[in-house]
């Protein structure tokens, strides 16, 4: 029987990172069958855009038409699908923060167009609604809402891209105040269309801040295209600042805080890759199931033969995880707007939201993204010779995937950010992780596994999701013992602990989803297979990964005596491999792809 939930679909007491040091299901969690009307009118009105408008003319677009884009991109904005994060009072719909993640799943099926509309309505547009006066949220934001302008956002240089702080383009202050911007930038997506620039610069080559620059600005423009592996049809241009004169009103917030703003953006956009992310799978192993029973070998169809049958399970099992992480997580950040009041105007409000939940924001970024490479690289597979091919939709998305490890942040980078920010929550007692490492500890010398507070179908993925938290956590703690305060700069033992935390997230999100979703205390078959599936893979892999944070951080008789006590953490659940497969994919055969649509 699976224990019953509070009445609440999300619970904004559940701050962030805390899932590490709570018992699963410690709080309900928002999941997609929570999703209000409006939630799911939003996401079939993104999805039909994209099947209708932006798939059929995917030719045109991935050749780098950049007026058809930007002629795309307004039909979006008469859509209404631009306007959803701008505030009402300036021409938006202050729509709440799953509905915005639910338009980017829905508008991910072409990355192109995905990449490009994300860089406008994410990290272009919110800066100003995030941070702008009122005079430049008057100015700017309606036609961005509309997409009568299109925004882009310029931060990294030739020599800083994960070093966002080393940026060398200056900014002087002249005496009539204006602004003389000087340096260059890279890699800046919608630039060769964009409208509407947040450049970063450091004034008297000093304190980094951000800038509103115009197109048409004097001393401002834009280079060639780049050459791209994927989103080829994505504008990525660099940009020149060669004495560009902006005035005094085109400083973004206060002289020396664009830190503030750019690491900001950046969790937003963490966020929203991950259900951009999600898109891409679902589009493509609806698409591999459909190529698999319709290519036959042997005299049947591929979709038959076991091994491709497995591919499709475990590319299922992911597409359950990650979307039970994503739409958690928009939970949290509208459940803790919502118990604070705070309006889609209220940008300090919003911008607290989203850094409170910035371990979160990382660990979906890296786990969806991983998650995507493995899926399409299984496509591929599954394709054999013809996903190599360009008339195959495969091959695009395998080159199209590739680059979401490096947006946002590389995903070497975010690992270090979930250790380190689990760190910091800690060290400013924010995170009681000092009691949880001790706690951990004294479990593990006691010889104690975790043991589930619910007793059902799913009670031992429960203990695995807790016996995760605990190698995170008894790993952390043998990384302080071995390195002190240098455990910062041990990348290796941090990345790690890392994979462990992100693993635990997961296993838990979808868990206490499938739990959610029981009616009548009846656990749905195929959830429960698709939780079994996915627990079995990362506890197999667990094991050495904690080894690995050991061996790494303790050596001698230290090492030797926490090896030995892991044993009660690495119990894997037993399971029928093909029982597991067969009821996931004769799900998706009988579904058409699609386990729990939306609409």
């Amino acid at each position: 029987m699976a224990a019953p939930a509070p009445n609440t679909p999300n619970d904004a007491r559940a701050t962030g990172g805390s899932f590490l040091l709570q018992p699963v299901g410690t709080f309900r969690q928002n999941t997609p069958e929570d999703f209000s009307e409006d939630q799911r009118a939003f996401y079939k009105t993104a999805l039909q855009f994209s099947r209708e408008q932006v798939l059929p003319n995917a030719e045109r677009i991935e050749s780098k038409d950049a007026a058809y884009m930007r002629e795309l991109l307004g039909r979006a904005g008469e859509t209404g699908l631009l306007m959803l994060d701008v505030p009402e009072a300036h021409g938006g719909l202050g729509a709440d923060k799953t509905s915005s993640m639910l338009v980017a799943e829905a508008s991910s099926l072409l990355a192109s167009f995905g990449v490009t509309l994300m860089a406008h309505t994410g990290i272009g547009s919110l800066p100003i609604a995030w941070f702008g006066s009122p005079e430049q949220k008057a100015k700017y934001l309606p036609e961005l809402a509309t997409g009568q302008k299109i925004a882009a956002y310029a931060l990294t240089e030739q020599g800083s891209g994960s070093d966002a702080l080393g940026a060398k383009t200056r900014a002087v202050r002249a005496e009539d105040g204006s602004w003389r911007l000087t340096g260059s930038k890279l890699f800046i997506t919608n630039s060769a269309f964009g409208d509407v620039f947040t450049v970063f610069a450091k004034v008297d080559g000093e304190k980094f801040s951000a800038f509103i620059v115009e197109r048409d600005t004097p001393g401002f423009s834009i280079g060639p295209e780049e050459r791209k592996m994927g989103i080829r049809g994505s504008s990525t241009c660099p940009l020149y600042l060669e004495d560009a004169i902006v005035p005094a009103s085109a400083l973004l917030g206060e002289i020396g805080r664009g830190h503030k703003i750019a690491f900001n953006i950046l969790n937003l956009g963490r966020m929203k890759l991950a259900p951009y992310s999600l898109g891409s799978m679902k589009e493509q192993l609806g698409d591999a199931l459909r190529f698999a029973a319709e290519r036959k070998q042997f005299g049947v169809a591929i979709l038959t033969f076991p091994l491709i049958r497995e591919k499709l399970a475990r590319m299922a099992a992911w597409t359950y995880a990650i979307e039970s992480m994503v739409y958690r997580t928009s939970g949290l950040v509208d459940a803790r707007l919502a118990a604070e009041g705070a309006g889609a105007d209220d940008g300090e409000r919003i911008m607290a939201a989203f850094e409170e939940y910035a371990i979160e924001a990382s660990i979906m970024k890296v786990a969806a993204s991983e998650a995507l490479d493995m899926l399409v690289d299984e496509a591929v597979q599954i394709h054999g010779g013809a996903g190599f091919i360009e008339d195959y939709p495969v091959e695009r998305a395998y080159r199209d995937s590739r680059i979401n490890r490096l947006f946002e942040g590389t995903n070497e980078i975010n690992r270090m950010l979930i250790t380190g920010m689990l760190l910091k929550r800690a060290a400013k007692g924010d995170l009681p992780l000092e009691a949880a490492l001790a706690e951990a500890e004294a479990a593990v010398a006691a010889g104690k596994g975790p043991k589930a507070r619910v007793q059902d179908g799913l009670s031992r993925e429960e203990e695995c999701a807790e016996a995760l938290k605990q190698l995170a956590l008894v790993s952390l703690s043998a990384g302080h013992r071995g390195f002190g305060a240098a455990l910062e700069k041990q990348q290796d033992v941090l990345a790690t602990i890392s994979d462990l935390v992100m693993d635990a997230y997961a296993v838990e999100s979808a868990v206490v989803r499938t739990r959610q979703a029981a009616k009548d205390g009846a656990l749905d078959e195929v959830r429960v297979a698709l939780v079994k599936s996915l627990a079995t893979e990362v506890m197999s892999r667990g094991l050495e990964r904690a080894r690995k944070a050991l061996c790494a951080s303790l050596e001698g008789e230290a090492l030797q005596s926490a090896l030995a006590r892991l044993a009660p953490l690495l119990a894997l659940p037993s399971y029928r491999p093909q029982t597991l497969r067969e009821t996931i994919v004769t799900a998706l055969e009988t579904r058409n792809g699609e386990l729990f649509p939306y609409v």
